[in-house]
């Protein structure tokens, strides 16, 4: 089952790498650093939906769909906004070192193994792939990021506009800045997806749906 939420509110990649420069009040450059963030590191007032070890920021006209079974347990999460969208994935890592750079690389051999184009190009995240796929529609560009943070790394999908151009990205990337990952304190295998579900209200109403008699 697909739940369909529009939100009409308001190398190794580490935090240094993340940062931006800005003035503080008294003009003196300060760092600014951008999301994904660890829920350890977050302490604000952001209205966020809660997806278990994902918490993403409501953003203005940016629809988050989701694909849970009937337990509630998500398999895939995407946020669209006009023709942009992006998926999202988190996953464990290890306490010691970043991930990206080797999965970055298997996804490269993957999609050069299918046949797809694949190059990597320096981007706001790091090091990011550009590629373009083979679909029924027709030739699809896409672009992966990924953020490496404590324990964990989110990869993202951009598709449309903002695969190629990632000044187009929009509210998608400022979704992707206010991310906020609980990654739970549970051992986990590296690079094993760390567990997203539904709110408990989205839950109920995919366990009435599928409780629901078929007519036949």
């Amino acid at each position: 089952m697909i739940f369909s939420r529009k939100r009409a509110d308001a190398g190794r990649h580490t935090r240094d790498e993340r940062a931006t420069e800005v003035l503080d009040e008294g003009g003196a450059a300060a760092a600014l650093v951008r999301g994904p963030y660890d829920i350890s590191e977050v302490d604000d007032e952001v209205q966020r939906l809660d997806l278990g070890s994902l918490h993403i920021p409501a953003v203005a006209e940016v629809e988050v769909r989701v694909q849970a079974d009937p337990q509630g347990v998500i398999q895939q999460v995407v946020l669209v906004h006009g023709d942009n969208a992006l998926q999202l994935g988190v996953f464990a890592a290890p306490r010691s070192e970043g991930i990206w750079d080797e999965v970055r690389e298997e996804i490269r051999q993957s999609l050069l193994r299918d046949g797809a184009s694949a190059q990597e190009v320096d981007g706001e995240y790091g090091t990011e792939l550009h590629a373009q796929v083979r679909t029924p529609d027709g030739p699809t560009n896409l672009r992966f990021v990924g953020v490496d943070g404590p324990r964990w790394m989110v990869r993202g999908v951009f598709q449309g506009p903002a695969a190629t151009d990632s000044a187009s990205s929009g509210p998608l990337a400022e979704c992707l800045e206010g991310l906020v990952v609980d990654r739970g304190q549970e051992a986990k295998p590296v690079r094993e997806p760390l567990p997203l579900r539904l709110p408990r209200e989205m839950a109920d109403q995919v366990e009435d749906a599928s409780s629901e008699p078929r007519q036949v």
